[in-house]
């Protein structure tokens, strides 16, 4: 009876951890880029009332196998895994917002004494770095390209050929925090360069392979200001959630490389954030569940209880 009493603590307890679950999948229900969690349990620790014994055929005797007997202590929480499958876009008309239509990530970081990143690097080892899959952005006083936290986002940077004014990418060399570009000779007194050197850039526009690019209000200029690197991690679900809707590098993430967008890590799509993929119907039924279940376990508790409030009661 005592047993009983303990497995339906058991069920309390997780029932309330997977409730807790729900309740932030909900909470979420409006928060951009958020991946819903789901709770998945298992049965705990058992106990052998009778032991299995192998068959003996071939004694005078002898008697056939026969299979142990367990008792259960309840349940216990395995793990929660997150879905990190693509939602849907939600057009924002913010030029500088976007969305990885993709398994991509966006790289971000915050200032460091090296600022390079190598192209081959696995990022578990570079300090620091942070994924995302929420592109609130905005460029800051300096001419950085920053998320709505203040983290640089890093990419690519442009190569320039000063005859053509071709802009390339080699996407073999080190990526690094994307910036206004400084002007090269610039007129005396020009209208679309600042004091500093960096051009003047008003408007910005991002485009579906990543390219960052801004136009100055005087001369109508467009500068490139760099192209956009996103994040492959070989075990989604080995990412760790932090605030902010950051992912963090763990343990068992596995290889976590650098690449383009394309095909495999996703297009950019300017104007767009990702809504989250919590399934109101989904948690709501599954609130309905757990309610019940924690519900049958509080039965559980009740009615071992008033057995052994019985067993008292034998001597009057």
């Amino acid at each position: 009876m005592v047993r009983s009493m303990f497995a339906g603590v058991a069920g309390l307890r997780t029932h309330q951890s997977k409730l807790d679950v729900i309740g932030n999948n909900i909470a979420n229900v409006n928060t951009w880029g958020y991946k819903a969690g789901s709770a998945n349990f298992m049965d705990a620790l058992y106990t052998n009332t009778t032991n299995s014994t192998a068959g003996n055929a071939n004694s005078a005797g002898g008697l056939g196998g026969i299979n142990a007997s367990q008792v259960g202590y309840g349940v216990r929480m395995s793990s929660i895994s997150r879905d990190f499958s693509k939602s849907t876009p939600y057009q924002t008309g913010q030029d500088l917002d976007i969305m990885i239509d993709g398994t991509g990530f966006l790289i971000v970081r915050s200032a460091m004494d090296t600022d390079e990143i190598p192209a081959n690097a696995d990022l578990s080892t570079i300090d620091g770095v942070n994924l995302s899959r929420v592109g609130i952005l905005t460029v800051d006083n300096e001419g950085y390209l920053v998320d709505n936290n203040g983290y640089y986002v890093y990419g690519y940077q442009p190569d320039v050929d000063a005859t053509t004014n071709e802009v390339t990418f080699d996407t073999t060399k080190p990526i690094n925090r994307i910036k206004i570009p400084q002007a090269d000779n610039p007129a005396q007194n020009d209208p679309d360069v600042l004091p500093n050197g960096m051009y003047k850039c008003q408007s910005y526009r991002i485009m579906s392979d990543g390219t960052v690019v801004g136009y100055t209000a005087v001369g109508e200029k467009k500068i490139t200001m760099g192209k956009i690197a996103l994040a492959a991690a070989q075990n989604v679900n080995g990412l760790q959630s932090t605030s902010g809707y950051y992912y963090q590098i763990g343990d068992n993430t596995g290889a976590c490389t650098i690449g383009e967008s394309g095909a495999i890590l996703g297009s950019i799509l300017s104007g767009y954030l990702e809504m989250p993929n919590v399934d109101l119907a989904k948690e709501f039924s599954e609130m309905i569940t757990t309610q019940r279940g924690y519900q049958a376990n509080t039965k559980i508790i009740t009615v071992t209880d008033e057995m052994l409030q019985e067993l008292v009661n034998m001597k009057r």
